[in-house]
């Protein structure tokens, strides 16, 4: 096993996640090829020196990316995910990094705003901290093959603020946001995000080339670290006829059922 392929034991990266990453290599080179039988659990497990259950949540990571296709009483198999998957909202990216790397299509990103601001009431409560306080704005539209697809509207504590104040990448829309964070020290345990139908304000519906007033999804999200410290509450509303939101759901073994 190559450096390459190693689960860093140092890095705030899931295992999980890092395992995914590497097996999702391995199908993009070819090394496991399209309709190939991946590694058994127990084999992942052994070579990597990480736990089944670990293994078993990359798999699933890797499926919802649609590198992989669990057929019962045989395996994962290698795959190739399909042009038109939309927004994995269960996993850890963001919209970029799930667009670019799973589906192969153009996606660019413009920032429109971004800058130290007050934020909002709702934001404060949010994010736990002190109403009035003034925090980092960024927003952002994502075109999907040259359409207007998701707008967002990220905001971060004063604690977090200068990581993406600094970044030239993220603020000319090169860089992942998500990925930043995690750099930061800020890896993503966990979020809460809710969905529903908003009428389109006059700001969003231009960007997105919508009429005023139009119901669009609008996904709402909180999300933090490991020891349960908020560090980013995002708006992002979506034009599910461009890019559609997917939900994956599985099984969870309850201890005693």
């Amino acid at each position: 096993m190559s450096e390459q392929q190693a689960i860093d034991r140092q890095s705030p990266v899931p295992y999980y996640e890092q395992l995914a990453d590497v097996l999702q290599v391995r199908v993009e080179t070819g090394a496991i090829a399209v309709g190939d039988r991946l590694p058994s659990e127990l084999d992942l497990s052994a070579e990597y020196g990480i736990a089944r259950a670990t293994v078993r949540q990359a798999l699933q990571l890797l499926e919802s990316r649609g590198l992989a296709q669990r057929v019962p009483n045989r395996g994962v198999f290698a795959s190739r995910p399909s042009s038109d998957r939309g927004w994995m909202i269960q996993n850890t990216e963001g919209f970029l990094e799930n667009a670019v790397g799973r589906q192969n299509r153009a996606v660019t990103t413009t920032v429109l705003r971004s800058g130290r601001a007050k934020l909002p009431d709702f934001v404060a409560a949010l994010l736990e901290v002190a109403v009035g306080v003034e925090g980092f704005e960024l927003v952002r539209l994502r075109h999907l093959d040259g359409v207007p697809a998701v707008y967002s509207v990220n905001y971060s504590p004063p604690s977090v603020a200068p990581f993406v104040g600094d970044s030239e990448a993220v603020l000319n829309g090169t860089g992942s946001l998500s990925e930043l964070l995690t750099r930061a020290g800020y890896p993503l345990r966990g979020a809460h995000r809710t969905i529903r139908a908003r009428a389109a304000t006059a700001e969003v519906a231009e960007a997105l080339e919508v009429v005023r007033g139009e119901p669009v999804i609008c996904v709402q999200s909180t999300s933090w670290t490991k020891n349960e410290e908020r560090f980013d509450v995002y708006e992002t509303w979506v034009r599910t006829d461009v890019v559609p939101l997917e939900v994956n759901v599985s099984s969870v073994d309850i201890p005693g059922h």
